[in-house]
């Protein structure tokens, strides 16, 4: 079996499936089977749903460095899964949320989303979550050529409210959110010193090249 066949058929159902492990996790504890979600179980599923999404997002973003600096090409076939994962934890903290917290009672949805800053900026993240599923596919990237590229620069944007959310939310000990405040502000310090060498390198290129049509 080559490396795309294994990856194809044994590695993406395997990683498929250990992404839906938290998901299981939270459903067996709603049941008391794997465990139980304490004094306040619909704080608890949105925390761990919202701590989730962040999770996967970081992931997501990891998946370019990591195929950039160990040369693993292969890495990138995971990355869109990786990203819908990110997208559907989001999916279910925003559920929570709106069904259990909220009990879809509309006059207080709107207060919260207006009204309160870090909800609104995390329903701000969840909007550029779902442009970025909804144009996930093969055919959907082909019709919007390069504009697809640009709006899925959106996971920087996604990711970066993301965390503000997080770290707003939280009243006494802010530790969880300042180490996804790290681990982001490593992978884009990573994409904006690469970009930088690129560009840098760029008119080394250039000088050289010209050197070349000198000689000729």
């Amino acid at each position: 079996m080559n490396v795309i066949r294994q990856i194809r058929f044994l590695w993406k159902p395997l990683v498929f499936v250990a992404c839906l492990i938290p998901a299981a996790l939270v459903v067996g504890d709603t049941f008391a089977i794997t465990g139980t979600l304490g004094a306040n179980p619909i704080e608890e599923i949105q925390d761990r749903f919202g701590n989730w999404a962040l999770r996967f997002i970081l992931i997501t973003l990891a998946v370019t460095p990591l195929r950039q600096i160990s040369g693993w090409n292969w890495l990138v076939r995971f990355r869109r899964m990786l990203g819908l994962f990110a997208f559907f934890y989001v999916l279910m903290h925003f559920l929570t949320w709106l069904f259990l917290d909220q009990e879809l009672l509309l006059s207080a949805i709107s207060e919260d989303i207006f009204e309160r800053p870090f909800i609104t900026i995390g329903f701000t993240a969840f909007l550029i979550l779902i442009a970025m599923a909804a144009t996930s596919t093969i055919a959907i990237r082909r019709r919007m050529g390069r504009r697809w590229q640009q709006l899925h620069y959106g996971i920087y944007v996604a990711g970066i409210l993301g965390v503000w959310h997080y770290w707003w939310q939280v009243k006494l000990d802010a530790s969880d959110p300042a180490i996804y405040a790290a681990l982001l502000a490593a992978l884009l310090g990573y994409r904006l010193w690469r970009r930088k060498r690129k560009v840098a390198a760029q008119p080394e290129r250039n000088r050289h090249g010209n050197r070349r049509l000198e000689t000729h």
